[in-house]
């Protein structure tokens, strides 16, 4: 390590941020007393809202995301026997979904540098059993939906999708959460949409959504997002494409300012080209220094105040007795070893910062290597 000064630690940039129009409605619900009810007119309001925003007919709100996905496939009807294929490198809650559903999971590879599902794995992986695809789009990166979709059409596939870190982008012009058979979202409080807790399942099936009742239903709602939830939610769905496109403009000056960083190779920018664009709930590297670890810059990073973190551990060490795996999954295991992740309230930050950013990203990679 060099002897380089320590940088400026940089300022916590707390989530979710103080919101004068949240403030207001949790002002009003304390006063007449709807903060207790079990719904109301802001869930109304809020499913109306996500139905129109996703494009999808029905919305039905939930507990968390990771519910919202086990809804989803029980609303599928997938069950034992039944092959699930999704990415080697996923949250963890989509593996134990699958599991929780009596399905088998089949692990197939991601694409290098998007994270995200490989479409062309996904093909060669799916087998007789295979009755549902469940994929992300994960840090910043995009399916490949428009092959995806045409792909499992022709052979009578589900297509599960979470959009749980993606709300409000868009893939080939339309948004994410439209393109699944059923779709999932995460109010969870990271998310850019955040409740504390919460999610919601999304799809244009009839049949989808009865099956969810009939699930959820145990005298009450037994995944219910209360109406509090529901309230928060309104003003940051209706301001969620203004602050994606600050988190963009962050996410495009902060690549040119670390463009030619040593060991750290960026997400490819779905924003240069097409009809796609990107959201930003994390935004990732790979750290590919051979002989310097990838904790090693993060505990600098994270003395410096950079709100960095490792990426998901992944599935691709699981034991086949769990699930079937299609290949070695090589670019899922670097993910699972190398992901930098940069959290996103920062790129909400003044531009200036964006700027003290870069920098402080850059002394902190020479002074580890």
């Amino acid at each position: 390590m060099s002897d380089l000064p320590k940088p400026p630690r940089l300022p916590v940039f707390s989530w979710p941020r103080p919101d004068e129009r949240v403030a207001a409605i949790l002002a009003e619900m304390a006063a007449n007393g709807g903060w207790g009810k079990y719904d109301g007119p802001y869930s109304e309001r809020l499913v109306v809202a996500l139905q129109e925003k996703f494009k999808q007919r029905f919305a039905w709100l939930c507990s968390s995301g990771t519910v919202a996905v086990e809804l989803a496939l029980r609303g599928l009807a997938i069950q034992s026997d039944d092959e699930v294929l999704l990415a080697g490198y996923d949250f963890a809650g989509n593996f134990r979904a699958i599991e929780a559903v009596g399905a088998r999971p089949v692990l197939v590879d991601i694409e290098p540098h998007s994270w995200c599902i490989s479409v062309d794995e996904v093909k060669a992986a799916a087998g007789p059993a295979t009755r549902c695809v469940l994929f992300s789009h994960l840090h910043g990166g995009l399916t490949r939906m428009t092959e995806l979709r045409r792909w499992a059409d022709e052979r009578g596939i589900a297509l599960l999708e979470d959009a749980c870190q993606a709300p409000g982008a868009t893939v080939d012009g339309r948004p994410t959460g439209s393109w699944g058979d059923v779709s999932v979202l995460s109010f969870g409080g990271s998310k850019l949409l955040s409740a504390g807790r919460g999610g919601a399942v999304l799809t244009s099936r009839p049949e989808v959504l009865q099956r969810i009742k009939i699930f959820v239903e145990r005298g009450n709602n037994a995944f219910p997002l209360s109406e509090l939830q529901a309230a928060v939610l309104g003003p940051q769905l209706e301001h969620l494409d203004a602050a994606n496109e600050l988190r963009r403009a962050a996410v495009r000056r902060l690549r040119a300012l670390t463009s030619d960083l040593p060991s750290l190779t960026p997400l490819a920018d779905v924003d240069s080209s097409g009809d796609s664009r990107a959201v930003y709930y994390k935004f990732p590297w790979l750290w590919t220094h051979e002989s310097v670890s990838r904790e090693k810059f993060l505990a600098a990073a994270q003395r410096c105040g950079l709100p960095v973190d490792a990426g998901f551990r992944g599935f691709a060490g699981r034991s086949t007795r769990r699930c079937r795996k299609h290949g070695e999954l090589p670019h899922s295991l670097r993910a699972a070893m190398s992901t930098v992740l940069l959290h996103h309230p920062v790129l909400l930050a003044e531009p200036s910062w964006i700027e003290v950013l870069g920098d402080v990203l850059r002394e902190v990679v020479v002074e580890v290597v």
